[in-house]
C-alpha cells in the first residue's frame, strides 16, 4: 500500500494495520556468523541425537584433494552434497555426512619440497623418503584445516570433527586390509609389462591420471623393414627373384624403433607387392596404394597384386633396424588391431612400448623390451652396435630425431611428417607421457569386471548417461597398475630377495608388515634401518637375517581413495549398498567411482559372499565443471577466474582480459555483488543444470542476486503481515476467500514441484519453480490483491484472518523449500518470527515436512483463475493506455465494468467472484452486465474511459470498460468509495462504509 500522505498520517495511520517487522533489509556479519553456526554445526549436532537411527542417509565424501586453495568448482561439488544431506534431513532421515580428503600423491610431494626449497631448508640433489614425507605430511595437514575453513563457510553442514584423511593411520590400516583381501584371493600380482608411464615425474600412472590434449604433435614416419624371408609361394615367384622387398610401416613413434619385435597384419586385409623407382619393392596394404603413392609424389608399379594378410602371417620375417646386419629375424604376425584406415596396413609393434603390441606378442612368446629409463630417455640396450647414438637422449626430443637420423642414413626411411592427434599427458606435470614396460604390481580386474558391472544395474546414475560411461570403463579394463614410484604414499607391503629379486606378497607376510606398521606407524617402513629384521616374517628370515629387503613402492592415490568406502563399512543400506549417494565431477568414471566400484566388489568377492555383489553407492550423480560466461575454462592466465569468495563477499571480480583484436568491453571492467554471504554461492548451485558444465559470471550472479532479493523481500512481507498473528487465529480452508484458496493453490503447486524436483536430485527445477511463484503468482497476483484486506480491515476480522492464515501457510512452506537451499536466510526469519509463531511451531529446518492438503489441489479453481487472469491482463493493458495519456495514476483510480457476452452471467466465473474482484485487479469497483444489458450510464458520462474485448480460456467473451471513479477517495484505505458530498472539505473528512465501521470499533477498544 502506497505511503499516506502527511497530511493524513496523524488522523488515520495509527489506525491501519501496516506491516511491522524487525527483519533487516540486510543482514549483518555478525549475524550471518551466528546463523551460520546454528544451521550447520548445531543442526547436525541435534539431528544426530533427534533422528532415530533406522532412518540413515549416507552421503559418501568423493575426497578432495589436499593441495592448494578452494575454487569455484569445489563449491559447486560440496553444495550440492549439502544440499542433498538438507533436502533428506527434511524427510525426517539421521543424515550422516563425514567429510574426508585425498593426501597422497606427487603433487603434495613436489610441491612441499618446492616450498622447502624456497625456503632453503632443503638443498640440492636426492631427498631421503623420511624428509619428503615428513613435508608432505606437514602441507596436507595444513591444507586440510584451510579447505575445511572455507567448506564450512559454504554453510556445509557435516560431522567436521570426525571428518578422515587418507593419511589418517586407521585409514591406511582399513586400505592395508583391503589389499590383503585382494592378495589373499590372487587378485594382485607382478609384472615386467607397459604401462603409462610419466617422464616427468618419474612413476606409473594410470588411467585416471591422464589427460588427452587433443593438439598434440609428433613426428610421423613411414619406414621400410627389409623381409629376410617370404611364403614360399611368393619366394618361388619369378618377379622376385634376387629382388629385396620392404614391409612399409607408419609410425607416430618413431622413438619405439629400437625396440621393435614383430610385425603385425591382419588377416583378411589384402596386401600388394609394389615397385616404387625410388625405394624398391614395397610390401603394402592394397587400400592403402593410393596414399603411398601420393606420399611418394609417383606411379607405382604392382608387381603381386592380391596377398591376404593370412598367407603372410608366422611365414614371413624381416630383418630389425637397430640390432645389426648379424641380428636374427624378426617374425611377421596377425593381429586383430591392424585396420586399413590408416597408415601402411602393417604395424610395427614394440610390446614394451605399446599395450596391444604386450598382448599380441605374449601371445606368441615374445617378451617385452623397453631400452628407456625413468626419465624417458634412451638407454645403452637401444642400441647395442653403437650406444653413443641414441643413449642418454629423451625419447620424446633428441631421442625421436636421432632415431629417425639414422633410419635414414641406413635408406630406410620413405617419408616424415608432423602429425597433429590425440595424447596424453600427465595430468599433474602438464607433460606427455610415454608407455614403458617396467616391472609393476597390478590388481586383476578381468577376474572382477563382469561382476561389477552386475552391480551396476540397480544403481540410478544421474544423468543417466553416467551408467553407460561407467560400464565402458570397467568393461574396457583388464587390469589396473596400483604401483607409483614416489615415498608420499601407503607401502605396498612387499618384500623382495636381495639375490634374486624374488618379491613376496601373500597373506601372512602382509598381516605380518601390518602388525609391524601398527606397532611403530607406517612411516617407519622408510625410516626403519634397512636390515631390521622385525620386518620379515619368521618363515622367511635366514641365519643372516637380511635375505630380503622392504619394496619402496606406494600405491596409487586411486587404490586410496578408492578403499575410503571402509570408512561407511557396516553402514549398509537397501540391496547392500554402504552409501545412499556419491557425487563427484563427470571425470570420476575413470576415478573414484571405478577404484570405489572395484576395490568394494573384490573385498565381496574376498570375504567369500555368496549373494551377488553390490555396488557402494545407491544413487551415483555427476556434476560438469566450471566455465566462465563465454564458455571458457578458468584461468588466472587469462583472469577469467570467480572466486567463491567473491561472491559472498561482494568484492570486485578482476576485469576480464580483451582478446587480441577485440574492442574493450567496459561493463566487463568490474562486477559488483552484494555481500549475501554463502546463499549467494548456494543460490548459484542450486539454480544450475549441473549435469552439464556449469557457467559462472556477472550475468549470472546478477539473476542469482536478484533471486535472493526476492527471497528477503517476500519474507519481509510475510513477517509484516504476521507481526499480531496467533494461532488461534487460523480459519480452516472452507472459511478462506477464493482469492485465498487460489493462493494456497500456487503454493501447493510450487511445493509439489520443488519437492519432486529435488527428490530427483534436479534443484535448478526446484528453483525455477519457487522463483516462478515469488514472482508471479504471490507478488503479482497474491500480495498485490491482499494488502487492502491486512492493513485497513479490522484486526480480528475474518477477511484479515483468512488472509493471514494464507500467508501463515506460504511463510512456512517457503521456509521448507528453501531450506535446503539458502539455509542462512531460512534460519534469520525464523530469528525474526513472531514470538506466537517460535512458540507453536517447529524450527523450519527440525521439521519433516510433508506435502501441502490435498484440498489445496483444485482443478475447478485453477480454470477460475485463468479466466480472471485473462480479464485481469485487458485490465491492465487498458490501464496503461490510461497512464500514458497522464488520465490515470494509481489503479485504484478507476472503476471496471465488464460486459458478457450472452443472456445470463449468473454461472459466470466473475459473479461468482464478484465481491472479490476489486481486490483481485485491484481497482476501487467491478460491475458485471450481460450484453443484453444497457450500458451503464456512468461510463457514458465519465470524465475518461476506455474499453477492449476479451476471450475466456473458456471460449466466453466479452468487453471490459475502465473509467473514471464515480466515487470520492477514502483518506484511510484510498479506495474511491465515498458517496460524493456537497463540498470538498466533508468529502476530505469522509470515511468509506467499511473504513467507518473499523475506525469506529478502532475507538471503540482504545477507549
Amino acid at each position: 500500500m502506497p505511503e499516506l500522505p502527511r497530511t493524513l498520517t496523524r488522523s488515520w495511520s495509527s489506525t491501519l494495520k501496516l506491516p511491522k517487522s524487525t527483519f533487516p533489509a540486510r543482514v549483518s556479519p555478525a549475524d550471518q556468523a551466528k546463523y551460520l553456526r546454528r544451521c550447520t554445526d548445531e543442526l547436525y549436532a541435534w539431528q544426530r541425537h533427534e533422528r532415530p537411527a533406522d532412518r540413515p542417509f549416507v552421503l559418501h565424501d568423493g575426497p578432495p584433494y589436499a593441495n592448494g586453495e578452494l575454487h569455484i568448482g569445489h563449491a559447486l561439488n560440496k553444495i550440492l552434497k549439502d544440499i542433498i544431506c538438507r533436502v533428506h534431513l527434511g524427510r525426517g532421515k539421521r543424515v550422516r555426512y563425514v567429510p574426508g580428503w585425498d593426501c597422497h600423491g606427487l603433487p603434495i610431494e613436489l610441491k612441499a619440497l618446492q616450498g622447502e626449497k624456497d625456503a632453503g631448508m632443503v638443498a640440492n640433489g636426492p631427498v631421503s623418503a623420511a624428509v619428503v614425507r615428513n613435508k608432505a605430511r606437514k602441507l596436507a595437514g595444513k591444507t586440510v584445516k584451510e579447505q575445511m575453513k572455507g567448506f564450512r563457510g559454504f554453510g556445509v553442514m557435516a560431522d567436521w570433527e570426525s571428518h578422515w584423511k587418507t593419511m589418517d593411520k586407521e585409514f591406511e590400516k582399513r586400505q592395508l586390509g583391503v589389499f590383503r583381501e585382494m592378495v589373499d584371493k590372487g587378485l594382485i600380482y607382478r609384472r615386467f609389462k607397459p604401462v603409462y608411464w610419466s617422464p616427468s615425474t618419474g612413476t606409473a600412472l594410470a588411467e585416471a591420471e591422464l589427460e588427452y590434449k587433443d593438439d598434440h604433435v609428433s613426428t610421423a614416419a613411414l619406414v621400410k623393414f627389409p623381409l629376410v624371408s617370404l611364403p614360399p609361394h611368393l619366394a618361388q615367384n619369378p618377379l622376385l627373384c634376387d629382388k629385396e622387398v620392404s614391409a612399409v610401416i607408419w609410425t607416430t613413434t618413431p622413438w619405439t624403433l629400437p625396440a621393435n619385435a614383430v610385425i603385425a597384419v591382419h588377416e583378411s586385409l589384402e596386401y600388394t607387392i609394389v615397385e616404387s623407382d625410388t625405394r624398391g619393392y614395397l610390401l603394402i596394404a592394397q587400400s592403402r596404394l593410393e596414399y603411398l603413392q601420393n606420399i611418394l609424389k609417383e606411379d607405382l608399379s604392382v608387381i603381386v597384386p592380391s596377398i591376404l594378410g593370412s598367407e603372410l602371417a608366422d611365414r614371413t620375417t624381416y630383418r630389425p633396424l637397430f640390432k645389426g646386419r648379424d641380428a636374427q629375424a624378426q617374425p611377421m604376425i596377425a593381429a586383430d588391431f591392424v585396420t586399413a584406415d590408416s597408415g601402411s596396413g602393417l604395424v610395427h609393434c614394440a610390446p614394451g612400448h605399446g599395450m596391444d603390441d604386450y598382448e599380441a606378442c605374449a601371445s606368441h612368446g615374445i617378451a617385452a623390451f623397453a631400452p628407456v629409463n625413468d626419465h624417458g630417455e634412451f638407454t645403452n640396450e637401444a642400441m647395442p652396435i653403437d650406444h653413443s647414438r641414441l643413449s642418454g637422449k629423451n625419447v620424446l626430443g633428441e631421442g625421436n630425431a636421432a632415431v629417425l637420423e639414422y633410419v635414414e642414413s641406413q635408406g630406410q626411411l620413405i617419408a616424415q611428417h608432423r602429425y597433429e592427434h590425440k595424447y596424453p599427458y600427465d595430468w599433474r606435470s602438464k607433460l606427455p607421457i610415454i608407455i614403458r614396460a617396467t616391472e609393476q604390481w597390478f590388481a586383476d580386474v578381468g577376474d572382477i569386471r563382469d561382476s561389477a558391472v552386475k552391480a551396476l544395474q540397480d544403481v540410478h546414475f544421474f544423468p543417466q548417461p553416467g551408467k553407460q560411461r561407467l560400464e565402458n570403463f570397467v568393461k574396457n579394463r583388464s587390469e589396473w597398475c596400483i604401483s607409483r614410484q614416489r615415498a608420499w604414499g601407503v607401502p605396498i607391503p612387499a618384500l623382495y630377495h636381495r639375490d634374486t629379486g624374488e618379491a613376496v606378497l601373500s597373506k601372512d607376510s602382509v598381516s605380518h608388515i601390518m602388525s609391524v606398521i601398527d606397532e611403530r606407524g607406517v612411516d617407519a617402513w622408510w625410516t626403519d634401518d634397512a636390515n631390521d629384521v622385525a620386518w620379515i616374517p619368521a618363515t622367511l628370515r635366514d641365519a643372516s637375517g637380511s635375505g630380503y629387503r622392504r619394496g619402496t613402492d606406494t600405491m596409487d592415490v586411486w587404490f586410496d581413495s578408492g578403499t575410503s568406502w571402509t570408512e561407511i563399512d557396516g553402514l549398509a543400506q537397501d540391496k547392500g549398498h554402504l552409501a545412499d549417494v556419491y557425487l563427484e565431477g563427470t571425470d570420476q568414471h575413470r576415478g573414484w567411482f571405478q577404484s570405489g566400484l572395484l576395490t568394494y566388489i573384490a573385498h565381496q568377492l574376498a570375504s567369500g559372499q555368496t549373494s551377488v555383489p553390490t555396488a557402494p553407492f545407491k544413487n551415483l550423480i555427476t556434476h560438469g565443471f566450471t566455465l566462465d560466461e563465454d564458455g571458457r575454462k578458468m584461468s588466472k592466465s587469462i583472469g577469467n577466474v570467480v572466486e567463491p569468495q567473491a561472491i559472498m563477499n561482494g568484492t570486485l571480480l578482476p576485469p576480464l582480459k580483451q582478446k587480441k583484436g577485440k574492442k574493450k568491453q567496459s561493463e566487463n571492467a568490474v562486477s559488483v555483488y552484494d555481500a549475501l554471504g554463502p546463499d549467494a554461492l548456494r543460490m548459484w548451485v542450486a539454480s544450475s543444470d549441473y549435469t552439464r558444465d556449469v557457467v559462472v559470471g556477472k550475468q549470472v550472479l546478477q539473476t542469482v542476486n536478484t533471486s535472493l532479493h526476492k527471497y528477503r523481500v517476500t519474507f519481509k512481507l510475510l513477517l509484516g503481515a504476521l507481526a499480531d498473528f496467533r494461532m488461534d487465529r487460523i480459519l480452516p480452508y472452507d472459511q478462506l476467500q477464493k482469492v485465498d484458496q487460489i493462493a494456497l493453490m500456487h503454493l501447493s503447486d510450487m511445493v509439489v514441484a520443488s519437492q519432486k524436483a529435488c527428490d530427483n536430485f534436479e534443484f535448478y527445477r526446484a528453483v525455477n519453480a519457487i522463483n516462478r511463484w515469488a514472482n508471479l503468482e504471490f507478488s503479482a497476483f497474491y500480495m498485490e490483491s491482499v494488502k487492502d484486506r491486512l492493513y485497513t480491515y479490522g484486526e480480528d476480522s475474518a477477511s484479515r484472518r483468512a488472509a493471514q492464515t494464507t500467508l501463515f501457510h506460504i511463510y512456512n512452506y517457503l521456509q521448507e523449500v528453501l531450506a535446503p537451499i539458502t539455509p542462512m536466510l531460512v534460519e534469520e526469519t525464523w530469528e525474526h518470527a513472531p514470538e506466537a509463531v517460535r512458540s507453536q511451531c517447529d524450527h523450519p529446518m527440525k521439521r519433516i515436512i510433508s506435502a501441502p492438503a490435498p484440498e489445496w489441489q483444485s482443478p475447478a479453481l485453477e480454470t477460475d483463475y485463468q479466466d480472471i487472469m485473462a480479464v485481469h491482463s485487458v485490465i491492465k493493458t487498458v490501464q496503461e493506455t490510461a497512464r500514458g495519456k497522464k488520465e490515470l495514476g494509481s489503479s485504484l483510480q478507476s472503476f471496471v465494468h465488464i460486459v458478457l457476452a450472452g443472456e445470463n452471467v449468473t454461472d459466470s466465473v466473475l459473479q461468482r467472484y464478484l465481491s472479490e474482484l476489486p481486490d483481485l485487479f485491484v481497482v476501487s469497483s467491478v460491475t458485471l452486465s450481460a450484453q443484453s444489458e444497457p450500458v451503464l450510464s456512468s461510463i457514458q458520462n465519465a470524465e475518461w474511459h476506455y474499453m477492449e474485448q476479451f476471450e475466456l480460456p473458456s471460449g466466453q467473451k466479452g468487453t471490459v470498460y475502465v473509467y473514471t471513479p464515480q466515487q470520492a477517495k477514502c483518506p484511510r484505505c484510498w479506495r474511491y468509495a465515498v458517496p460524493e458530498s456537497p463540498t470538498a472539505e466533508q468529502e476530505e473528512e469522509k470515511l468509506c462504509d467499511r473504513c467507518d465501521e473499523v475506525v469506529r470499533e478502532f475507538d471503540a477498544n482504545a477507549a
